[in-house]
């Protein structure tokens, strides 16, 4: 499935392109904020590199990953990364993630690219679970999970290793049959 395309009231989701990496670079070279994910801050050269991947990617039969820019529908500009990734190991689930601009936090954009990557995990590519992993300290993210219909399900111990220590991370998952479209 290639292009896509989606959109709420204020946001939209599109192919990444490679003009698009100053803007994941802002995201994904922040210490801010990356702080909650699974990765320290990347520099520009791995941004560019995961650029590359993600249009490669988009162009596989079958499509595995969808690495999402998040834009801003009124100005075209990009706030955040959201992907999707076909779990191999479920049948019809997915892995999501998303991460967001520091200066976009705080005004509903998360709980509005959560509500987009759902939409298009169930609506159009036919999933039946969607599943993302949280730092347990990401309580912004633990509300806007809960907030798009997400139930926490349970901890992965020490699952992720960052700045030399090991830590948990959060689950939280919904089901196609709990997914309402008409809330986004």
């Amino acid at each position: 499935m290639y292009p896509i395309t989606r959109s709420s009231r204020r946001l939209a989701l599109r192919e990444l392109c490679l003009n698009d990496v100053d803007a994941v670079f802002a995201i994904y070279g922040s210490s801010e904020a990356t702080q909650h994910l699974s990765f320290e801050p990347r520099s520009k050269a791995e941004v560019e590199n995961i650029a590359v991947r993600a249009i490669a990617s988009a162009q596989a039969t079958p499509r595995s990953e969808y690495a999402l820019a998040v834009t801003d529908t009124h100005t075209g500009e990009m706030i955040g990364f959201g992907r999707l990734a076909v779990d191999p190991h479920q049948q019809r689930a997915a892995t999501m993630g998303f991460a967001l601009r520091p200066a976009s936090w705080g005004v509903g954009y998360g709980l509005e690219t959560v509500r987009l990557l759902c939409g298009l995990a169930f609506e159009e590519l036919n999933l039946h679970r969607v599943w993302g992993a949280r730092s347990p300290e990401n309580l912004a993210s633990d509300r806007t999970m809960t907030a798009a219909g997400m139930v926490r399900e349970g901890i992965i111990r020490e699952h992720i290793r960052k700045n030399g220590e090991w830590r948990d991370s959060v689950v939280h998952a919904i089901l196609d049959r709990e997914w309402s479209p008409g809330e986004h």
